[in-house]
C-alpha cells in the first residue's frame, strides 16, 4: 500500500512566482513538459499581464484543487486614473476621460464603498459564460455581453502609494484581500466610475493565494532549472499542502485498506497507531472533512466524518497490497 507522493510518479504542489507575459496555461504546459506528468493544473487563473503566486498541482494533487477553490486572494494593484479601457486593464484600448483627476483623499474616501460584501459586474473581456459562450468571445466580435452582478467580499482594501507626477493622470497602489472570484480589473473600473474620472488596472501582483504566499514561491527560471534536472523534490510541496483547515488524523493499515475499498470505518478507531486516549479530538459538525494519513505521514485519503463513522471521499493510494 503506497500513499500519494511515495510512488515514482510526481505528486505535489509547486508554488510558482509567475512573471508578466505567459498565461497560466503556459505555466501548466511547461510543468507538464518538464516533469512528464500529464495531470497538471493550477489553482486560479492569472491574466497574462499579471504576476505573482500561481499554485500548480501535479499528479494526484490535482484531485485536491477543489478544496482550494474558495481560498481568499491577496493582491497589490496599480490603478491608473484619467482614462477608461475596453478590457479594464492596460491591454485594452484606452479612452481619455473628461472628468477632473481625483486627489488622494478623494480616492481614499471612495474606497470605503468597496469594502465588505459588494456586487461586482465581471469585465466584458472575461471567461464568464453568457448563453454558452465566453464573454470575451462576444466582446471581441463587437457584442457587449449581458453580465449579471456577482456578490464578492473585499475583506481589506487600502491605498498604500500615491503618484501624482502627472497631475491629470495620478496613479494609486492598492493592497487588498478578497474572496475567490473577485475581479480586480472590475474594482479599478468601478472606482474610476465612482470618481467620475475613469480608471483602469495598470499592473497586478497576486501576493497570496490562500496559504501560498509570494515570498515562498519560486521564480520561473528556478522552476525550469530544478524540474529540468529532475530535482522536483527540492521545490515541490506535499499534495495536501495548504489544507491545514482540514484536521489531520492517522489511521492504521487495516482501516486504511477499508477506506481504499470504499468502506466506512469507525471513528475514532478501536485500534490505531496511538493509544485511544492520545487520539486527537476532531471538532466540527457532521460532514467535517479530514485528511487521513498513514503512520509515516503520507496522505492516503480525504474522508468525511458523520458521527462515529468515517466515509471515504477521495482515496490516494498508488497500490494496495
Amino acid at each position: 500500500m503506497v500513499p500519494v507522493g511515495a510512488s515514482s510518479q510526481l505528486n505535489g504542489v509547486l508554488v510558482v512566482a509567475k512573471e508578466p507575459g505567459p498565461t497560466s496555461h503556459d505555466i501548466v504546459a511547461l510543468v507538464r513538459r518538464l516533469t512528464g506528468v500529464r495531470r497538471v493544473g493550477h489553482g486560479g487563473t492569472l491574466d497574462p499581464f499579471a504576476a505573482g503566486v500561481l499554485p500548480v498541482f501535479v499528479g494526484q494533487a490535482t484531485r485536491l484543487v477543489e478544496y482550494h477553490l474558495a481560498d481568499q486572494k491577496e493582491y497589490r494593484a496599480v490603478v491608473c486614473f484619467g482614462a477608461r479601457s475596453t478590457t479594464d486593464d492596460l491591454d485594452g484600448e484606452l479612452t481619455p476621460s473628461a472628468g477632473p483627476a481625483p486627489s488622494r483623499s478623494q480616492v481614499e474616501d471612495a474606497l470605503a464603498q468597496f469594502r465588505g460584501e459588494i456586487e461586482q459586474v465581471p469585465p466584458d473581456y472575461s471567461a464568464v459564460r453568457v448563453g454558452g459562450r465566453r464573454a470575451y468571445e462576444l466582446a471581441r466580435h463587437g457584442r457587449k455581453p449581458e453580465l449579471r452582478p456577482r456578490r464578492v467580499t473585499m475583506h481589506s482594501l487600502q491605498l498604500t502609494e500615491w503618484d501624482e507626477t502627472d497631475s491629470q493622470r495620478p496613479i494609486a497602489t492598492l493592497e487588498l484581500r478578497c474572496s475567490a472570484g473577485t475581479y480586480v480589473r472590475a474594482l479599478a473600473r468601478d472606482l474610476g466610475q465612482q470618481l467620475g474620472c475613469g480608471a483602469y488596472l495598470g499592473a497586478l501582483t497576486r501576493t497570496a493565494s490562500g496559504p501560498f504566499r509570494l515570498e515562498n514561491s519560486h521564480p520561473l527560471e528556478r522552476v525550469r532549472e530544478v524540474l529540468g534536472a529532475g530535482r522536483a523534490a527540492e521545490i515541490m510541496l506535499p499534495p495536501d499542502a495548504g489544507l491545514d483547515a482540514l484536521p489531520r488524523i492517522t489511521l492504521g493499515r487495516s482501516d486504511i485498506e477499508d477506506l481504499a475499498r470504499g468502506q466506512v470505518v469507525r471513528f475514532p478507531p478501536q485500534e490505531g497507531p496511538a493509544p485511544l486516549h492520545d487520539w486527537p479530538a476532531v471538532d466540527g459538525p457532521a460532514g467535517t472533512l479530514l485528511r487521513v494519513v498513514d503512520q509515516r505521514g503520507g496522505l492516503v485519503a480525504i474522508a468525511r466524518r458523520e458521527g462515529a463513522r468515517l466515509h471515504p471521499e477521495k482515496v490516494f493510494l498508488a497500490q494496495v497490497g
